[in-house]
C-alpha cells in the first residue's frame, strides 16, 4: 500500500494486480510505504478505512481518496494459479503443483476452498465498511496506460514500471461448463471489473 499525503491519495495493493511493481516504481515518491507484513501491505478497503483513514481524520482532519486496480476474474485466478506453481511452494498447502487450471477453479468455487485455491475475492477486498466509505477510483488491470496517466497527473511525476513477481507461463483452459458455473457464482466479480475504468 502507498500513501501520498500531499496529493491525498492512497493506492491499495490488491493482490495479483501489479501492486508490487507500482510499489517499486513509487516507493521513493510516497509518504507512506507499507510493504509488509502481508496483512498490512494488502490492507483491504475496510481495514484501510478503519485504521489508516481514521488516523488521517484524527491527526490531520483530512481524508485520502483511495484507488485500486482489479483484474478480469478468470485472469486474476489464472495469476494466482500460476504464482502458486512456483518451485519454492512445492509440498506447501498453497502449492498448485500437480493441479491443472480447471481443477484449481473448481476448488476455488467450493464453499470452503482448500488452501491452494483459497485466494479470496476482489469484490470482498474492495467492499466498503458499513459507514459507506468506498474506493474512489477503480481501474482495470489491463488499462495500464489509464492507471499510469492518472498517477502521473495526480502525482506530477514520471513513472517507469519494472516487471515484478512475474508468474510462470502456463495454459489456462476451462471447460465450457466450469466457465459458465464460475461466471454465475462469481457474478459480483465480473460486475466489479466491468464497472472499473
Amino acid at each position: 500500500m502507498l500513501v501520498f499525503y500531499e496529493e491525498r491519495l492512497a493506492l491499495l495493493s490488491v493482490p495479483k494486480t501489479g501492486s508490487t511493481a507500482y510499489q517499486s516504481a513509487l516507493k521513493d515518491r510516497a509518504d507512506i510505504v507499507v510493504s509488509g507484513p502481508t496483512e498490512l501491505k494488502h490492507a483491504n478497503m475496510r481495514r484501510f478505512d478503519r485504521f489508516y483513514q481514521t488516523m488521517f481524520k484524527k491527526l490531520f482532519d483530512t481524508e485520502m481518496e483511495v484507488m485500486a486496480v482489479v483484474r478480469e476474474p478468470i485472469d486474476w485466478l489464472g495469476s494466482w494459479y500460476r504464482y502458486r506453481t512456483r518451485q519454492e511452494l512445492r509440498n506447501h498447502p498453497h502449492s498448485t503443483h500437480g493441479l491443472d487450471f480447471e481443477a484449481f477453479v473448481v476448488a476455488h468455487m467450493q464453499k470452503s476452498p482448500p488452501a491452494c485455491a483459497d485466494v479470496g475475492r476482489q469484490s470482498e477486498f474492495l467492499m466498503p465498511r458499513s459507514n459507506g466509505v468506498r474506493v474512489s477510483h477503480v481501474f482495470k488491470y489491463e488499462n495500464q496506460s489509464k492507471i499510469l496517466d492518472f498517477l502521473r497527473n495526480r502525482l506530477n511525476c514520471d513513472i517507469q514500471l519494472p516487471q515484478e513477481n512475474v508468474s510462470p507461463k502456463l495454459k489456462l483452459e476451462l471447460s465450457k461448463d466450469t466457465d459458465q458455473q464460475f461466471r454465475s457464482l462469481f457474478a459480483a466479480e465480473f460486475a466489479l471489473h466491468q464497472s472499473a475504468e
